[in-house]
């Protein structure tokens, strides 16, 4: 049989793929730019293009719900707020399913030298449970301290369980959950890569960065495990941020990675309840993902900003904002809001720089103040309102973090904490000059082109 005789076979094979890509996309997709997109992708590159949709278009899971919070309810503390934060109580109540929890303690923890050092401590001293998810778990000299400790907790009895993301995973080798099994350790991996039956999911990555111990702490922030987090012989590569929380708040964390870890072990953890009070912040437990949690988090920052009444300020590494934050920031300086963008000047993604650069001269024209932070890079992620309201966690604001990571934040109603973290904000921002619109204009036309090629594949970065 000739090849010629398979023609048929082969062009059959390309328009049923891609006529059935295509109507997913028309179905599924929010954006009718990217369904329009899409379409063409899988229309026009034969093949490929259906198997770009498949690696980077399917970007929804179905996970299990869990109902600790109805479950477990024990009113520790009325939760207390200004009342011009109202309606960003109530939206947070609607999408969350969560309730507003007072009774809660909040420390911030400066890079790996602050944040290291007590999460092994606590690790150490777990009598009862250790669960921790991270995307990535690095195998150096620091990664290996926390693989010790958690194994000397099962060595004591103690219910350990760690996630790992299965593509962070391989930032690092040798992988760290072949390592953790080997020492005694339950791990998992959540959504890895494999062959058999085939998948290969490059977007749903499971960015949470979340450690509970006996129910009773948590730590939760920007930072993997390992040596990036720390400075070195040759001086510090990056800067991050954790927190340290303890009350009510630690059950809304916990239910969170016990659906993330049901979905990827199949087993149920014990439901945890927290009846003491820690300290005086209110607080909720915002989860986000590309299942029925998509939206949450954008919605939320969306309702902050627009309810900004004196000044919004956002530190994160990634800046590539969805357009409807875009029009909320330029909406919130034109009306007199004080917006504050701390960005690093470089990043570990040089490409995301580059688009970013793209964003920044439309906001500076409508009164945004952008400040790029000099090196080391910051890879530290803040909001804060007012310095009454403060999201903390792990998202970055980009439409990774934004719609198609799982995700995890907490929001923080307290002035003293908000107020603390403003001025750390305000701190990093006067310590390099806001860019101007001479600036912007200065750059030159062979940066703008690479800028805007960047920015036109942002979505997908």
């Amino acid at each position: 049989m000739h090849w010629h005789n398979f023609g048929p076979i082969f062009l059959s094979a390309y328009l049923l793929g891609a006529g059935l890509a295509s109507l997913h996309a028309l179905l599924t997709r929010p954006d009718p730019r990217s369904a329009l997109s899409w379409i063409a992708v899988c229309g026009l590159i034969p093949y490929a293009g259906v198997a770009l949709y498949a690696l980077f278009g399917i970007n929804r899971i179905r996970r299990p719900q869990l109902t600790w919070g109805a479950a477990n309810a024990v009113p520790v503390a009325a939760p207390a707020y200004p009342p011009s934060l109202a309606a960003q109580v109530r939206i947070g109540d609607a999408l969350t399913r969560r309730p507003l929890e007072g009774g809660n303690a909040l420390e911030t923890l400066h890079d790996g030298e602050q944040a290291f050092p007590r999460m092994l401590e606590a690790i150490g001293s777990a009598r009862d449970s250790v669960w921790l998810s991270t995307y990535i778990f690095q195998t150096d000299r620091i990664g290996r301290q926390f693989v010790d400790a958690l194994a000397a907790a099962v060595r004591r009895q103690v219910q350990v369980r760690v996630l790992v993301d299965g593509i962070g995973e391989w930032y690092d080798w040798p992988h760290v959950v072949p390592i953790l099994r080997r020492a005694g350790v339950q791990a998992e991996r959540f959504l890895p890569p494999r062959l058999l039956p085939p998948s290969l999911s490059l977007n749903c990555r499971n960015h949470r960065k979340i450690l509970i111990v006996d129910g009773s702490v948590a730590y939760i922030g920007g930072m993997n495990l390992g040596g990036r987090e720390v400075g070195g012989s040759t001086g510090r590569r990056m800067s991050d941020i954790h927190f340290r929380l303890c009350g009510p708040i630690v059950v809304q964390l916990g239910e969170t990675f016990a659906e993330d870890w049901l979905f990827a072990s199949g087993e149920t953890l014990p439901a945890q309840a927290i009846t003491w009070r820690a300290g005086g912040c209110t607080c909720r437990a915002v989860p986000g993902g590309p299942d029925g949690d998509v939206d949450n988090l954008l919605l939320i920052i969306l309702s902050a900003v627009t309810g900004a009444e004196r000044q919004v300020q956002i530190m994160t590494p990634y800046f590539i904002p969805p357009l409807e934050l875009v029009a909320a920031l330029e909406a919130a300086a034109l009306r007199g809001v004080q917006v504050s963008l701390v960005l690093p000047r470089r990043s570990n993604l040089r490409y995301i720089d580059w688009a970013t650069l793209h964003w920044i001269p439309a906001l500076v024209r409508r009164g945004v103040r952008v400040h790029l932070q000099e090196p080391p890079f910051s890879h530290a992620k803040l909001l804060v309102i007012d310095g009454r309201y403060a999201h903390v966690g792990s998202v970055n604001v980009d439409t990774r973090s934004l719609r198609l990571n799982f995700e995890i934040a907490v929001e923080v109603y307290d002035p003293d904490f908000c107020g603390e973290l403003a001025a750390f904000i305000a701190q990093r921002a006067g310590s390099v000059p806001a860019l101007t619109a001479e600036s912007m204009e200065a750059i030159k036309l062979p940066q703008r082109i690479r800028n805007a090629l960047c920015w036109l594949i942002s979505p997908y970065l």
